[in-house]
């Protein structure tokens, strides 16, 4: 995938499938550190514990319309050619939790791309789902949770078109000001 909001996007739409009706994304940027890193927890299905260890083979998927499953193999190998890795828990009837590492100074690390875009769209498609996004780094910390936006709406229905033009600029303008300098 050509950038890591579309990863985000892939994963969170497995979480969907799974029945998840809280899905939390975190990104941490730690230059001192030289990591970035994203978590994604969800309450959904779980994953059985016989086809934990094969979700990142690319020849197996859960789904019945492919023979193939390419979204967590190819970010299990973004992250491990900038010297990160993948590692996924999870336990039937209560969620899993994905969390990846990249080398934040490779030049191998995928751009960000349009998070704002990604998680407005997630979020106005997916009304019924409580959707938590933190961003962090050392210039400070952004967190959006659905249900204060629900609230601060009042009344106004978060699949309305002005309400995911609204999201996406908050979230990208928030962005900018934590971004290093």
């Amino acid at each position: 995938m050509k950038d890591l909001s579309l990863h985000i996007l892939d994963i969170v739409q497995n979480s969907i499938s799974a029945g998840a009706l809280e899905i939390k994304v975190s990104i941490l940027e730690d230059q001192d550190r030289d990591q970035y890193s994203m978590e994604i927890i969800d309450n959904g299905r779980g994953i059985k514990a016989e086809d934990l260890d094969r979700v990142t083979d690319p020849f197996f998927t859960s789904r019945t319309t492919r023979k193939v499953g390419m979204g967590l193999p190819l970010l299990k190998q973004n992250a491990e050619r900038t010297g990160g890795s993948l590692s996924i828990s999870s336990t039937p009837g209560k969620g899993t939790s994905i969390n990846v590492v990249f080398g934040w100074s490779n030049i191998d690390r995928p751009s960000m791309g349009d998070i704002g875009s990604t998680m407005a769209l997630l979020i106005s498609s997916n009304p019924a789902i409580r959707f938590i996004y933190n961003h962090t780094t050392a210039s400070g910390s952004f967190k959006l949770d659905t249900n204060e936006v629900i609230e601060m709406l009042d009344g106004l229905s978060i699949t309305s078109a002005p309400v995911y033009n609204f999201l996406k600029e908050m979230i990208n303008e928030n962005l900018r000001e934590i971004q290093f300098s």
